[in-house]
């Protein structure tokens, strides 16, 4: 059978670190990485600008589930990013009403150096929470979360296709 498993996992080392580090979003752009085996390794010429998100503490989490089901034959992969950036104020707000209204696609480099391709199949749709907080320690900033749904795993970068994706950071 063609679904059928081929390969195990060893025992990894306990060198890796969870988080991600940035955030990279661009416009969406249909098939933006020529992607094999859940790795990227080309970057379509339309895609010619991404902008970088610096990323600080524990918040910014990216989680994948994939569960399979017999019933229907399917098993479709839902990506979600949760990302929050301190303070608020009138040109973020005004890109991320772009942002919600828009097809955006992401990169996400996480604190191990891997960068992975959010919402490659259908880009990402966005709730953003702005918030000035209560009490004088509480978050004055945003809260992003974006949910897709793709058919595959995230796929990596490789790294002639980061050092090519990192050229367009504008």
């Amino acid at each position: 059978m063609a679904c059928d498993i081929t390969q195990g996992r060893l025992k990894v080392c306990k060198d890796g670190v969870g988080g991600n580090s940035k955030l990279y979003l661009y416009n969406g752009l249909e098939d933006s990485f020529t992607v094999a085996a859940g790795l990227a390794t080309a970057i379509n010429p339309l895609l010619t600008a991404a902008y970088e998100y610096e990323l600080e503490g524990d918040g910014n989490i990216f989680a994948e589930n994939k569960p399979s089901d017999r019933n229907t034959g399917t098993a479709i992969n839902t990506q979600t990013l949760t990302i929050v950036l301190k303070k608020t104020d009138a040109a973020t707000s005004a890109e991320f009403n772009l942002l919600t209204a828009g097809y955006s696609m992401a990169v996400i480099k996480t604190r191990n150096g891997e960068y992975k391709v959010v919402g490659i199949d259908d880009a990402i749709d966005w709730t953003v929470d702005s918030t000035s907080g209560g009490a004088k320690a509480d978050l004055n900033g945003y809260t992003l979360t974006g949910v897709a749904t793709c058919k595959e795993f995230a796929p990596s970068l490789d790294p002639a296709t980061i050092t090519a994706f990192l050229a367009l950071v504008v």
